[in-house]
């Protein structure tokens, strides 16, 4: 937890934030999560807040301990490697690139007709855009021939959803991926593939 202070205290939030929608009556629940949602009404009035606030919120509070495993995976590693300001670039980037973009398409498809207009008002919240991210720029982590693998098998799961369904959320995740992936330039000057991470300890630790 001291390399990865950000993927932590980033998890400690969405266990409040869980517990909040867990405890809540059905009514305020659902009030919480579009009000926290990055849609396109969200974004239309309360940017800041709908781009900010649906990274620390999920919709189904069962899921929190999967997403810790996720975070341990993947944000953890990547932290530690690349240090956190490097790794706060690549997710928060990802998570503000892939929203936009993202909702852009949903704008054009009502525009065109495609989706009913309600697709403005969707819950969309949630912190996969930042992992999607993440595990893109792990790829750089592993060594060969190990890389090609984890890449072909990181590239199919996330883009075989887009073809197949062609949803606006599985259009984000491989945007946020392709980010990933792109911020090959963030990895250089860090520990090279297969090497361990560094860990400083306190004084007198063994």
């Amino acid at each position: 937890m001291r390399s990865s202070p950000g993927t932590h205290v980033w998890l400690a939030v969405i266990a409040i934030t869980s517990l909040v929608i867990a405890l809540s009556p059905h009514g305020l629940e659902t009030y919480l999560l579009h009000r926290n949602s990055s849609n396109l009404y969200q974004l239309a009035h309360h940017p800041m807040r709908a781009l900010l606030g649906s990274a620390f919120w999920i919709e189904n509070p069962a899921d929190f301990l999967l997403y810790a495993v996720l975070f341990e995976v993947f944000h953890a590693p990547v932290e530690r490697w690349l240090g956190t300001p490097k790794w706060f670039l690549t997710v928060a980037g990802a998570h503000v690139a892939a929203t936009l973009i993202s909702q852009q398409v949903v704008l054009a498809a009502i525009q065109l007709h495609d989706v009913p207009r309600s697709m403005a008002h969707v819950v969309d919240i949630g912190v996969s855009y930042g992992l999607a991210a993440s595990a893109g720029i792990l790829t750089y982590r592993l060594p060969t021939p190990w890389r090609w693998l984890y890449l072909a098998v990181v590239t199919a799961f996330f883009l075989v959803p887009l073809a197949a369904d062609r949803t606006y959320t599985d259009l984000g995740h491989a945007i946020s991926l392709a980010i990933g992936l792109g911020c090959y330039p963030l990895t250089r000057g860090a520990p090279p593939p297969g090497k361990p991470v560094a860990v400083e300890r306190p004084p007198g630790a063994h």
